[in-house]
């Protein structure tokens, strides 16, 4: 009973310093959280991937990001079987985290006056995460699958979320305006599904906290890489290798299709353990396009010993 009074009080930040916005964990706890992240951080503590690197995420493929995370023993970063508004538009971005509850009347009669009266909030409680959205974030929920009555976001709100992020959003529940949301240029949403009714019987119960979309763990601060196949949360702490070693994977395989292709080399060949004169061919092949990025011989023996792609 002590553990699950503790753990509820964590996520509702219910704390005696009253320094806390609603619903959100204390800063040295999220630090705490993601300790392996060594970088630059919000004011929150919500781990800041540069800018630079989610450019550069925007270019990788999620089956080999996954690939990198699961020879890491990361297993349980990855959620399928979505509904897009768009095709042919990925959404990446460092994740802002929202926990949604079936609504209880003196919960969030509490939780909605504090929030009001004391912290300046407005409206309806979904609309609070859009409060802390900047540039490069993504608005990841967990309504917990709820769609009828479980629309988060309709075309207002999404408006507002895309003109603070640039970005769209990651719903483990449901979303309205479909038509309408489909004319923000740039904006899509990876969501269950569909749904005329407005949001009702719901309130947040944590804000930039950790929550589970599926089966997958998400942190604040996560890289979000959410395409057809589906959304991949990358642990800040492991975009950079992750996205370094999609970019290889990707020189490596045009390299190949070349070799193959010319007859200069087997298929085998290639997709085994290189020997030293593949791997002189390669930085030869990447100094004629350097466009791909430049390596070393170290840096390639680096690579190619962590090899299970």
């Amino acid at each position: 009973m002590k553990g699950t009074i503790a753990t509820l009080s964590l996520v509702l930040g219910l704390t005696l310093t009253g320094q806390l916005s609603a619903q959100t964990i204390p800063k040295d706890e999220l630090t705490f959280l993601t300790s392996e992240w060594k970088g630059e951080r919000f004011p929150d503590g919500r781990p800041k991937i540069p800018d630079a690197l989610l450019e550069r995420a925007r270019k990788i493929g999620i089956d080999d990001a996954w690939t990198v995370l699961k020879n890491e023993g990361y297993t349980n970063q990855f959620e399928g079987n979505w509904k897009l508004i768009k095709d042919d538009v990925p959404v990446i971005g460092r994740a802002v985290t929202a926990m949604f509850m079936p609504s209880r009347p003196d919960v969030e009669k509490n939780i909605k006056e504090r929030g009001i009266s004391k912290q300046g909030r407005k409206g309806n409680t979904n609309a609070w995460p859009i409060e802390t959205l900047t540039k490069g974030d993504v608005y990841v929920a967990d309504a917990f699958g709820k769609i009828g009555g479980g629309t988060l976001m309709g075309a207002t709100l999404g408006n507002a979320i895309f003109s603070k992020t640039g970005n769209g959003v990651v719903f483990n529940g449901a979303a309205r305006d479909l038509q309408e949301l489909q004319n923000i240029n740039g904006f899509n949403a990876f969501v269950r599904d569909f749904h005329p009714s407005f949001l009702e019987e719901m309130v947040l119960m944590g804000l930039n906290t950790p929550i589970r979309i599926g089966n997958a763990m998400v942190l604040p601060g996560d890289l979000v890489i959410a395409q057809r196949e589906g959304v991949l949360f990358v642990p800040a702490h492991m975009a950079d290798q992750v996205i370094s070693t999609c970019e290889f994977v990707t020189r490596k395989d045009q390299f190949g299709f070349e070799m193959v292709k010319s007859g200069r080399y087997t298929t085998g060949q290639i997709d085994s353990q290189w020997t030293d004169d593949i791997k002189s061919e390669f930085l030869k092949w990447l100094g004629q396009h350097p466009e791909l990025g430049a390596m070393t011989r170290p840096e390639l023996d680096k690579m190619m010993s962590k090899r299970t792609w």
